[in-house]
């Protein structure tokens, strides 16, 4: 209960500065769009995410129906659905990243790189595969072959990550430290 507290009120003192920032760097179209708040606040939508993403659940809408709908309905009295909150979800990612990219650690000159894979089809469907046409390749980790893209990370040894970085499924761990140090 404590950790939930901290973590909104660090992601909420957060948006009240970058959010006015991002909202006026952006570029209209010309077309008025309405900017009705909605029932929860990113700042709330946020909190849940990185909740889940500290939590132990395998997939987002039990953590979200059982978990935050059941125990958590005191602290998020304006809880939405799953499916609009879903729909929400998507609008945070700018502000998620950017919050995220603030907590990043700093070099100490002793680093860590490692990498997982993100596999996106079974290997025995690639010739069949069509959602991201020609971007992910093939690759070798720990568990074998795979289809898809990696995630490469740089950690310092506090264990605080210095770079993150997505690429396809070939690229291995020593390209990527030349690449981002």
């Amino acid at each position: 209960m404590d950790k939930l507290i901290d973590i909104f009120c660090d992601v909420d003192d957060f948006c009240k500065v970058f959010i006015p920032e991002w909202e006026k760097q952006l570029i209209a179209d010309g077309t008025r769009k309405r900017h009705r708040r909605g029932r929860m606040t990113t700042s709330e939508v946020m909190t849940i995410i990185i909740c889940f993403h500290c939590s132990h659940h395998r997939d987002f809408k039990n953590f979200y129906k059982g978990y935050v709908g059941r125990f958590l309905k005191k602290e998020f009295p304006r809880l939405l659905s799953y499916t609009r909150f879903l729909e929400v979800m998507q609008h945070t990612l700018v502000p998620l990243c950017s919050y995220f990219s603030t907590l990043k650690g700093k070099p100490t000159g002793l680093e860590f790189v490692d990498s997982t894979s993100i596999s996106v089809c079974h290997n025995l469907r690639i010739p069949r595969h069509k959602t991201f046409d020609g971007i992910p390749k093939r690759g070798k980790g720990t568990m074998g072959w795979f289809f898809g893209f990696k995630l490469h990370l740089i950690v310092n040894y506090r264990g605080e990550i210095v770079a993150a970085k997505l690429t396809q499924g070939n690229v291995h761990d020593t390209n990527i430290r030349r690449q981002l140090t």
